[in-house]
């Protein structure tokens, strides 16, 4: 092969593509799409909320009118002794948007039932402020039951809810206060990345190859280049677009998030945030589910602001430590070389075949192990030493994913070292293979291509 033929096709494909509308559009698209996914949760939050609501309330039991007292969102009127039945046809005339009906206390079980009547369907927002209420009257009543002094501040008192503050010792025996949960997202975030690149980005060099072969255009290139320049300059060219693409992403997506934030405010949507974590509590609570388990235990009073100061810090400590170098320096060669290893392998399948529609069968086995790792390495940060994940990192045909999704929980030299290895190996192998695939099946026409085609042309001299 000669590298003045692979510089002029990268040349080629890298400038065709970045003067191309879409891809134009995709960049800067691309970073609107990421910005609302970071924004757009916490903003739906903060505005999807019920505001001027009026709900009237009919309380038979006695327990329960105290303990609805008016929010921002809604208003209570109190409506006992009144005819619930007379009520809830008023609706409309009354100005209410809906009557709550509280049933006389069950000797039986010490508990009431609660209707709500309403002219449209309540959203699930109002429903529960309903439920928490008749929930926390009828706990105070049963309460009341026992006779004893301060009972419910007892029980408060004994409450207790642990926050853990975890450290790393360094080889020097030094403490610094970590956060796993840094550590999760970073893991995950990674991983995702580099999946969505390498089947992005590997599809595009498949589609090309297709789009050269159907239209006969490959025919005149390959009477100036020999076929193996082709491919690697293609796919070369290909990875220059997608690195430039990934960067101007970063920029513009870090600039969106920062003005609308700042426009916005940022303190208003994390408190809107917090507000929905507080709502989905009660809702589990409501429903008999035990918070703790759901992993949504609130800390109490007392030790909020410990708790919040500690977690802060451990997130900036560990944001701190971080080894950045390491992590970028991973991505990048594993992006590169786990692009280099199914990009080959598209574009070998992409010059077998005519159009997309016969690439289906010969695609599977391909994507099949991309998916592998990166749902093993959606649950790296579970156990990121186990013995799946372990190996997930260090067969080729995973590691770019999984390798990732290990790094920010520490991954000794020797491993990383040898996972690049074998997946520089292994792409040279399968680099070899797909080019003597590519150099015949990009001239082939006329003819549906099979796995026994590909093994023929791999085994031709």
């Amino acid at each position: 092969m000669k590298i003045r033929n692979i510089k002029t096709i990268i040349s080629r494909e890298y400038l065709t593509r970045v003067k191309k509308k879409s891809f134009l559009l995709i960049t800067f698209l691309g970073p609107v799409f990421f910005a609302a996914i970071a924004i757009l949760p916490s903003l739906i939050m903060f505005m999807a909320e019920d505001k001027g609501k009026q709900i009237g309330i009919v309380d038979e039991s006695g327990i329960a009118i105290s303990q609805f007292a008016d929010t921002d969102a809604i208003d209570f009127t109190d409506y006992t002794g009144q005819c619930a039945d007379s009520l809830k046809t008023q609706l409309e005339s009354l100005g209410l948007d809906a009557l709550v009906l509280i049933s006389p206390v069950d000797p039986a079980n010490n508990a009431v039932n609660v209707t709500a009547y309403s002219t449209s369907p309540m959203s699930v927002d109002m429903k529960e402020a309903i439920s928490s209420r008749v929930n926390e009257a009828v706990e105070d009543y049963r309460l009341s039951l026992y006779e004893i002094d301060d009972l419910k501040q007892i029980m408060q008192d004994v409450k207790f809810n642990s926050t853990v503050t975890t450290y790393t010792l360094g080889e020097d025996g030094e403490e610094k206060i970590s956060s796993s949960e840094v550590y999760m997202i970073i893991s995950l975030v990674l991983s995702m990345i580099i999946y969505m690149f390498i089947a992005m980005f590997s599809g595009m060099v498949m589609q090309s190859v297709i789009e050269e072969k159907a239209s006969r255009v490959v025919e005149v290139l390959v009477s100036s280049v020999k076929a193996t320049e082709l491919m690697f300059g293609k796919i070369i060219g290909v990875a220059c677009v997608a690195l430039t693409q990934f960067f101007l992403w970063i920029v513009l997506t870090a600039v969106l998030v920062t003005g609308v934030s700042s426009f916005i405010g940022l303190d208003s949507l994390m408190a809107s945030a917090t507000v929905q974590t507080e709502q989905m509590t009660q809702m589990t609570e409501g429903l008999g589910v035990d918070a703790d388990m759901m992993g949504m235990a609130m800390p109490s009073l007392d030790t909020t602001a410990m708790a919040q100061d500690n977690e802060m810090a451990a997130i900036l400590s560990t944001l701190k430590d971080l080894d950045y170098g390491t992590l970028i320096f991973s991505f990048f060669v594993y992006f590169a070389l786990g692009y280099l290893l199914y990009a080959s392998f598209f574009a070998a399948i992409g010059s077998a075949v005519e159009n997309e529609a016969d690439t289906q069968q010969l695609v599977m086995p391909v994507t099949i192990p991309l998916l592998i790792g990166f749902f093993i390495a959606f649950y790296a940060f579970k156990a990121p030493d186990s013995q799946i994940v372990f190996w997930g990192s260090m067969i080729p045909f995973t590691s770019p994913i999984v390798m990732l999704a290990r790094i920010p929980f520490g991954v000794p030299v020797w491993e990383l070292a040898l996972s690049i290895g074998l997946l520089v190996a292994t792409f040279v192998g399968c680099g070899w293979a797909s080019a003597k695939i590519y150099r015949i099946g990009i001239l082939m026409f006329g003819k549906k291509t099979t796995f026994k085609d590909l093994w023929k042309w791999l085994r031709q001299n």
